[in-house]
């Protein structure tokens, strides 16, 4: 666990997670992302706007950053190639 609580979340905000490379896929895997909820309206591009070991991390960085969790879905990143 001690790996994974290294990993600085600010490094991974605003990239798209399709754009992560092999490496970064495998250190993030079990990580929970925050991607804004597409509505026609604003059309978000998909960037992550937070990363944490829970849905908890997430909301409490998107509060910091004085964004609304509720415009925001949250996924738990995937081993590359699973």
């Amino acid at each position: 666990m001690a790996a994974t609580s290294a990993i600085d979340p600010k490094k991974f905000l605003g990239r798209a997670p399709e754009r992560l490379t092999l490496e970064e896929m495998h250190a993030l895997a079990g990580k929970f992302i925050a991607l804004e909820i597409y509505s026609p309206d604003t059309l978000p591009s998909r960037r992550i706007e937070a990363l944490g070991d829970t849905v908890d991390d997430c909301i409490r960085q998107l509060g910091e950053r004085g964004l609304d969790p509720k415009r925001f879905e949250f996924t738990r990143l995937k081993p590359a190639f699973y």
